[in-house]
């Protein structure tokens, strides 16, 4: 089974084929963990969200790593800084301009932004500054014990917000009061307890399915960087 998926893997269509399905299942997981978002409500609906998210991502980082290929080390670091790009400038810039063409005005709470960009500086700040300013080690590296301590100190951090978003001050991050009254979302209908457990189910098998394929396309996904001249860092 091995020896054909490695002949099947160089050609075209078999690539093609597991890219659509990798995507395929990019969207069912994010479909169903709505589903189940919607059903937990907030702010626990976004946790969930999250861990799914990130679970896709994880997976697509450690296949690559785990290919051994030269520069593989550096794409865990790569894939945090995109992904800090991406978000902060792209997705949320395109949120904004997307809602403000819809809704013309819209409304967001000051205490739970805050809180969350001030934890993404830090986690930021931890992985990617860091490095560059020790000298323990020659370049821009951590030395064992320092990695030790920047991985527990990160944990503990998001631990703590995670903390403060679901428990101590949940309110920060639920919709105002008057902005609930005028969310014709958020009086919507919540799933039934038989299309959660469902959606549970499809979201688990989703997810496996996308770390699969993700193993499986990454060595095409190196390739096709290489061979286009890229530098190795835009596969992170």
């Amino acid at each position: 089974m091995a020896t054909l998926l490695h002949e099947l893997s160089g050609q075209t269509w078999f690539i093609a084929f597991m890219a659509i399905a990798l995507f395929g299942g990019v969207l069912s997981a994010v479909h169903h963990a709505e589903v189940i978002a919607h059903k937990t409500g907030e702010p626990f609906g976004t946790l969930v969200l999250a861990i799914c998210i990130t679970i896709i991502e994880v997976s697509l980082i450690i296949s690559m790593m785990l290919s051994g290929h030269e520069g593989s080390e550096f794409i865990a670091r790569d894939a945090v800084f995109a992904t800090v790009m991406i978000v902060m400038n792209g997705v949320i810039g395109l949120c904004i301009f997307i809602g403000g063409l819809k809704h013309y005005e819209m409304s967001f709470r000051n205490e739970g932004t805050n809180s969350a960009l001030a934890v993404l500086t830090a986690l930021a700040t931890f992985i990617l500054v860091m490095p560059i300013v020790t000298v323990s080690s020659p370049g821009p590296d951590f030395t064992k014990s320092q990695l030790a301590f920047a991985g527990i100190a990160s944990f503990a951090l998001y631990l703590a917000f995670l903390f403060f978003q679901t428990i101590s001050h949940r309110d920060y991050y639920l919709p105002k009061a008057e902005d609930q009254k005028a969310d014709i979302n958020f009086h919507a209908q919540k799933p039934s307890n038989l299309r959660t457990g469902i959606s549970v189910v499809l979201l688990i098998i989703s997810l496996i399915i996308v770390v699969g394929f993700a193993e499986l396309l990454s060595p095409a996904i190196e390739a096709g960087v290489k061979a286009a001249g890229a530098p190795k860092t835009i596969v992170g």
